[in-house]
């Protein structure tokens, strides 16, 4: 048992962690466990880059595969500065346990590029965009590994790629990629589906520890498009937004902040600020105390220093990895109910999915199709997840991982595996 004083930060050993926990309320196999603990293959790239001003300069990227056994591998692509292979080779891992979760046809994969993209033009954008794809195209495809956008990556960047691979292949291919541009095969509601799936969540979680949502003050750390959306969803729904905050700082107002103003103030780039709001700082956002406290920004937020200080009734994890495993345990015993990132976040991933099917098909549904169905995945998870931390008393990271494990198993089992 790892002690808290020694608490790891490091997000592979963290997914690994959690993947053993499950594993043992389960008794899977112990060769089993091995396999889910590591990826099947991660492929490391360096790309070259022509830039605006005539040089050369070299990129470094990565994409991890982490199990196919149940289908395709399926992941973000995110361009950060900070981007490490044991990242994204967790983050492979939790798709593949986000994707059991709700049942989708597919394994977890990851992809990341090391490079600042707010420091890059538009044309030095598409070409890193572009070079990156060239460099994993072997390894995807809309029957192999189907990449997505993430962190600072978008639609536009998901067409690039798109196009690229078409070009490589000879044929218009647009199921290789998921979170495109309608025009080249997006679905509809894709743009809004993270945070759509995150708060059907939370009215779920609400109606569990019996609590209205009307009136239900929120708190969310990360305004980018998970953040602010969840924001205007959650207001519609009756909530009242306390506070909000971005790389640039965080401000609350306890009678609620004007959701429309702040998302005006975002697009135009300028500092968050409401008329009677006052500045707080990232970490007195985490410890307000709340009904609903909603991390949608980077790893490792909520650590064993912090944990014990959190007030809130729910966290609905927005972004992967908010909470360290230590942190977790502390908030577990202060009883406050954690939606884990691999249900709240799946939102994104389930109406990729539905984009993809709809581009193996060449049929395309309405908004509101795709809202019902994915309305009907994450309400549905929700329960499931519950039921079984119920029967096995344990909360409900642990029985989602639970249910996904068992599920990658059963297919590696049947596939002849173990």
């Amino acid at each position: 048992m790892w002690k808290r004083m020694s608490e790891s930060l490091n997000p592979y050993e963290i997914a690994q962690r959690q993947i053993e926990a499950a594993a043992e309320k389960l008794n899977l196999n112990q060769g089993i466990v091995e396999i889910l603990k590591r990826p099947l293959r991660v492929l490391t790239v360096s790309f070259p880059v022509k830039m605006d001003d005539g040089s050369i300069q070299v990129f470094e990227g990565f994409r991890s595969q982490h199990n196919d056994a149940i289908g395709p591998a399926k992941g973000g692509i995110r361009f950060h500065p900070s981007v490490t292979m044991d990242e994204v080779k967790a983050l492979s891992m939790w798709m593949s346990v986000k994707c059991g979760v709700v049942g989708l046809p597919y394994g977890g994969a990851k992809g990341g590029v090391i490079c600042d993209p707010r420091k890059l033009s538009e044309g030095e954008l598409e070409r890193v965009s572009r070079g990156f794809m060239e460099a994993i195209s072997q390894i995807v495809g809309p029957d192999k590994d189907i990449p997505a956008p993430d962190v600072y990556t978008n639609p536009k960047i998901m067409g690039w790629m798109m196009d690229t691979f078409s070009r490589l292949n000879h044929k218009f291919s647009p199921g290789v990629i998921t979170g495109k541009p309608l025009i080249l095969g997006g679905s509809k509601g894709r743009n809004e589906s993270t945070a759509r799936g995150c708060v059907f969540t939370i009215v779920e979680a609400m109606k569990e520890i019996g609590k209205p949502m009307q009136g239900a003050t929120v708190a969310i750390q990360g305004f980018g498009n998970v953040g602010r959306i969840s924001a205007r969803l959650l207001h519609e729904r009756g909530c009242k937004i306390v506070a909000v905050s971005d790389s640039n700082g965080a401000v609350y107002d306890s009678n609620g902040l004007d959701v429309a103003k702040l998302e005006q103030r975002k697009d135009a780039r300028l500092p968050l600020d409401g008329d009677g709001a006052s500045k707080i700082g990232q970490n007195e956002l985490l410890e307000l105390e709340v009904d609903i406290l909603l991390p949608a920004a980077l790893e490792n937020a909520i650590t064993s220093e912090n944990a014990g200080r959190i007030k809130a009734s729910i966290i609905a994890e927005a972004a992967n990895g908010p909470l360290t495993p230590d942190a977790d345990e502390i908030v577990n015993e202060k009883g406050i109910l954690v939606i884990p990132d691999i249900l709240a976040n799946s939102g994104g991933v389930t109406v990729s999915y539905f984009e993809w099917v709809q581009n193996l098909m060449n049929y395309y549904w309405s908004e509101e199709e795709v809202n019902g169905k994915l309305a009907d995945v994450m309400i549905r998870s929700f329960h499931e997840v519950n039921q079984l931390a119920k029967q096995h008393n344990t909360n409900l990271r642990t029985a989602a991982y639970m249910i996904s494990l068992q599920r990658i198993a059963e297919a590696m089992k049947a596939r002849g595996w173990v």
